[in-house]
């Protein structure tokens, strides 16, 4: 008898094992999924680090290429600026050139000043037109009205005091002007 009963709790004992073992391998599959779903979370936020990464650096370069750009157009301008009075002397003299009976000096002065000129328009430089141009305070600076008695001549400019420059679209000094009123 002690042989049955030894059969009996035999195959008992082994469900409550096989009853364990299979709750153990359920304890740990739920342990891998929850692992695994931490692990997938973890990678998505890795990810989502990684691209706001490159887009900041993205940004940062596009920025950097800019300020270098802004900064290269800033360094021209003021070199341009500095050129301005040279212009002013070279329109002056010309001007007084063309009352001397001097060709030699009138041509040379003139080559001189078309080559300067050449190159700053190259650099982006334009002369802002004000002469019988309608008044614009976006490109002129009056300095002085004067009565015109054409009524088709008022508000437009009457003399041009200083030339006005643009360097790329930008105003970098207004055309001083005298109005007509």
């Amino acid at each position: 008898m002690s042989k049955k009963k030894n059969t009996e709790e035999v195959p008992e004992e082994k469900v409550q094992k096989e009853d364990l073992a299979n709750e153990q391998l359920e304890a740990d599959l739920e342990a891998l999924r929850k692992e695994n779903e931490e692990l997938k979370a973890s990678v998505a936020k890795e990810k989502d680090d990684y691209i706001r990464l490159m887009a900041d650096f993205e940004n940062f370069r596009r920025h950097s290429a800019e300020t270098k750009l802004e900064l290269v157009s800033t360094a021209s301008a003021d070199i341009i600026k500095g050129l301005l009075p040279v212009l002013d002397d070279f329109e002056r003299a010309m001007k007084m050139l063309t009352d001397a009976d001097d060709k030699v000096a009138i041509e040379g002065t003139e080559l001189i000043y078309n080559k300067l000129m050449t190159f700053l328009k190259s650099k982006g430089l334009e002369i802002i037109k004000a002469k019988d141009e309608k008044f614009d305070t976006d490109f002129h600076e009056a300095v002085a009205q004067v009565p015109v008695p054409e009524e088709e001549k008022k508000g437009l400019v009457f003399d041009v005091v200083q030339t006005g420059y643009t360097l790329s679209g930008k105003v970098i000094r207004y055309a001083k002007v005298v109005v007509g009123i």
